[in-house]
């Protein structure tokens, strides 16, 4: 190459006999010659960066193809980039967690674990994730050379049974260990058939390792001698005698209420030990002969230990010690250690009966010292010939079923207690109309300055405070009854601030600052006026407890604020769907949340306060309102300069309303219903008397002819009579016919009579269960002007529809 360029040189200066031309030539050349070598040094770079850049999902895809566990790679958008055939079989591949076709409940384990491993690298946690049928444990680690991917694991939890697992074991590679150390081992059903033998067993009792002995009676396997010597039947007397452990493997989580279950019904362990062998370790003249027996009782998952006859413990598996409670290594001295203590007699007793007399076996209902209210079963049986060893007791570990016993518990409290409390709100509700009713009724009657007039608005202002409980009692299951509008969160704020600065005292600053160009949000006015109070009222006690020492002083800072839809795509939160939100935040100086409540302190009837100083309700209201408006609601702490906690954030996010024609046009035509004065005739059904009797009254100075009836039933004949009226307004719960089941058969004489109930429970509740055609409702309590209204509003919108 080198020859050929000096040649080429050669012959330009040669045609040319120009000096300046060859060396132009000659540096032209050296040009090329380095852009080349660059060149083939640049791309073998560039390639590797480009393999680099681009990696091969199929090679990973086959490294994390493992059996039993479920292995799935996701992006910064939660997108799946790859997963194994595991993951794919359990949860399909057209969703990426932690969006993950699961309850509820585990749905927001997974965005929780999704958010620590995106912030701290894991999950930090491996927490347990179910569907309708299936159990899974699930965990999160941040990976990739820029952090950008988390790679999720799910194993199953497979509940344990027992009696799979020993025939498993009986069949494999520890069967055939037990039968080289001279054990034959049968598992025997209650109907004395064998289930699954060793090869040990069925090589002794057939001749053939390979033999399926299932189905056959394990009693004819066996024969005895005048001196009740046992042998195989097969051997006769040529063979060894053999000593017959009998383990029954009855399953002390199915006895009920501490009940005896008898091991007749449960199938059986049949250990068979060439005479002279025994268990090593357990002490006496066979000390460490056989060691795989107890290796066999360490991987049972029963609950098994061994006492000898003075009731000593020699042994315990880890089910056992897990079971029982026990902690390390170090076995306490007798069983009777294990339980209260007035079980240790009874538990005394039965163990010196089982290791002295025959080899029989039973159960005995104990209570642990762990779980001093929870009855469990103890499994006993007497076995001989194995040295020391003299009583075998079984216990089931039953943590997870006892874990999610109180979890069931704990849900059919709540949902009793949401229960009760929409049945009080409903009946207190009826007392509450009436009472504002007649004090509406009066006001009619006295004009300010009268000596009635202040006392009748007294009692009228404590029956909305009334009412306001009633709302919080339905608020915290999402029951209660809104009455949405759109509104700026700034006007809200605006109508309570002067009630905040009563509420909050002098020495409590309020501060409020507003971001422009706010979206509207679509609420119940009057509940987020109750969310904000909420949130003042526990800033306030947190101020003045946590600094008693400075005066109570501090400040309530309350902000507004726009979240564009790409800004909650950035947060990268898995809980708040994109889109615009208007955001209100809470923030106070009273020092914080701890750290072990915050998780709690949504939940009802949960307080921190002092005996008498908190009824638990007032975040568990402000969760449910926020919830049942479509919103979202994350508590938190703020920082100091320092480093320290400095007091407590509340988050509220509002998606911003964007209103349809549709909607326009229904306010329009609601507007017109509120001037109707056309008069009518209707059919008032209620069945409590003075809750009729005010809404007769009210509507009767309205203008309107009013029918009475008090049940459903007598509401129906006066249609059946051939009454006509222009709307029936009913209450929804009455004895005997309800107000669904009256306006149901009214509607077959009168299929377009509009129908307006009245009711305390919440009309989302109603809607759902009624599913009627020109069905309206109004909730109780009401005032005169407000079942005027919505009648006048009834009744025109029945006359406008074609």
């Amino acid at each position: 190459m080198a020859a050929a360029v000096l040649a080429s040189i050669a012959l330009i200066h040669f045609v040319a006999g120009n000096t300046i031309v060859t060396l132009a030539f000659a540096g032209g050349l050296t040009v090329l010659g380095l852009l080349a070598y660059t060149a083939a040094r640049y791309r073998p770079a560039q390639r590797e960066a480009m393999e680099l850049a681009a990696p091969d999902w199929s090679v990973t895809v086959a490294a994390i193809e493992q059996p039993g566990q479920a292995i799935a790679i996701t992006d910064r958008a939660n997108r799946l980039v790859c997963a194994n055939a595991a993951f794919e079989l359990w949860f399909g591949s057209s969703m990426a967690p932690p969006r993950l076709p699961v309850d509820g409940g585990s749905s927001e384990l997974l965005a929780k674990i999704a958010r620590n491993a995106w912030r701290d690298g894991s999950s930090g946690e491996v927490v347990t994730i179910a569907d309708e049928g299936h159990s899974w444990t699930a965990e999160a680690v941040r990976a990739g050379r820029g952090d950008d991917f988390l790679i999720w694991r799910f194993n199953p939890v497979l509940r344990a049974e027992p009696l799979v697992a020993i025939s498993k074991y009986l069949s494999g590679t520890f069967g055939r260990i037990l039968g080289a150390a001279g054990i034959a081992a049968a598992l025997v059903g209650p109907d004395g058939t064998i289930r699954a033998v060793n090869p040990a067993f069925a090589r002794r009792a057939h001749g053939d390792e390979g033999a399926s002995m299932v189905g056959q009676e394990f009693v004819a396997q066996l024969r005895s001698d005048d001196r009740d010597r046992i042998y195989f039947t097969r051997e006769a007397q040529k063979g060894s005698p053999q000593t017959l452990v009998h383990v029954p493997l009855s399953d002390p989580a199915a006895v009920e209420g501490g009940a005896d279950k008898s091991a007749d019904e449960a199938p059986t362990l049949m250990l068979l030990l060439d005479s002279g062998v025994g268990l090593g370790g357990w002490g006496g003249e066979t000390r460490g002969q056989v060691p795989q027996l107890e290796a066999l009782l360490e991987q049972l998952p029963l609950g098994l230990a061994m006492t000898d006859r003075d009731g000593h413990f020699l042994f315990a598996n880890p089910a056992f010690r897990r079971a029982a409670g026990i902690e390390g290594r170090n076995l306490p001295p007798y069983p009777s250690d294990l339980v209260i203590p007035r079980d240790k007699t009874a538990m005394s007793d039965a163990v010196r009966r089982y290791g002295q007399g025959p080899a029989n076996s039973g159960d005995i209902a104990v209570r642990l010292r762990q779980e001093p209210d929870d009855p469990v079963s103890l499994g006993l049986a007497g076995v001989r010939g194995l040295g020391e060893a003299s009583v075998l007791l079984s216990l089931a570990d039953t943590t997870e079923e006892t874990r999610l016993k109180r979890q069931v518990a704990q849900a059919t409290k709540m949902q009793a207690v949401g229960q009760l409390a929409g049945g009080v709100a409903h009946d207190f509700n009826n007392v509450l109309t009436a009472i504002i009713g007649y004090c509406d009724l009066m006001l009619l009657r006295h004009t300010p300055g009268d000596s009635d007039y202040d006392d009748i608005q007294q009692i009228k202002a404590n029956s909305n405070r009334a009412a306001s409980l009633t709302r919080q009692l339905l608020a915290f299951s999402r029951q209660q009854t809104l009455q949405p509008e759109v509104l700026q969160l700034p006007d809200v704020l605006s109508e309570v601030s002067q009630l905040l600065k009563r509420l909050l005292g002098a020495k409590i600053t309020l501060r409020v600052h507003h971001d422009r160009n706010l979206g509207p949000v679509r609420a119940d006015p009057r509940q987020l006026e109750q969310v904000i109070i909420n949130l003042a009222v526990n800033a306030r006690d947190a101020i003045y407890s946590g600094k008693a020492g400075e005066g109570g002083s501090g400040t309530l800072s309350f902000a507004t604020r726009r979240v564009e839809a790409r800004d909650i795509r950035r947060m990268g939160n898995e809980i708040i769907p994109a889109g615009d939100y208007t955001v209100l935040i809470a923030e106070d100086t009273g020092g914080g949340i701890p750290p072990d409540v915050i998780g709690n302190i949504f939940e009802p009837f949960f307080t921190t306060k002092e005996q008498g100083k908190g009824t638990g309700l007032g975040l568990s209201t402000v969760y449910g309102i926020v919830k049942q408006s479509g919103g979202f609601i994350f508590a938190g702490n703020t920082k100091a300069a320092d480093g320290t906690t400095k007091g407590a954030r509340f988050t509220i996010y509002l998606p911003v309303h964007n209103a349809t024609e549709e909607e326009l046009a229904k306010a329009e035509v609601e507007e017109a219903a509120r001037n109707w004065s056309g008069g009518g005739r209707i059919l008032l059904v209620e069945d409590e008397d003075m809750v009729r009797a005010v809404a007769e009254r009210a509507l009767s100075r309205q203008g309107y002819e009013i029918v009475t009836a008090s049940d459903g039933d007598e509401g129906l004949e006066q249609v059946q009579a051939g009454e006509k009226f222009d709307l029936v307004v009913s209450d929804v719960v009455m004895p005997s016919m309800d107000g669904p089941a009256m306006a149901r058969e009214i509607r077959k004489l009168q299929p377009d009579l509009p129908v307006l109930f009245m009711s305390g429970y919440a009309e989302g509740q109603l809607r759902s269960q009624i599913d009627m055609a020109a069905m309206h409702f109004i909730p109780k309590p009401f005032s005169v002007q407000q079942i005027a209204d919505k009648v006048g509003e009834v009744l025109a919108l029945s006359r406008k529809q074609p």
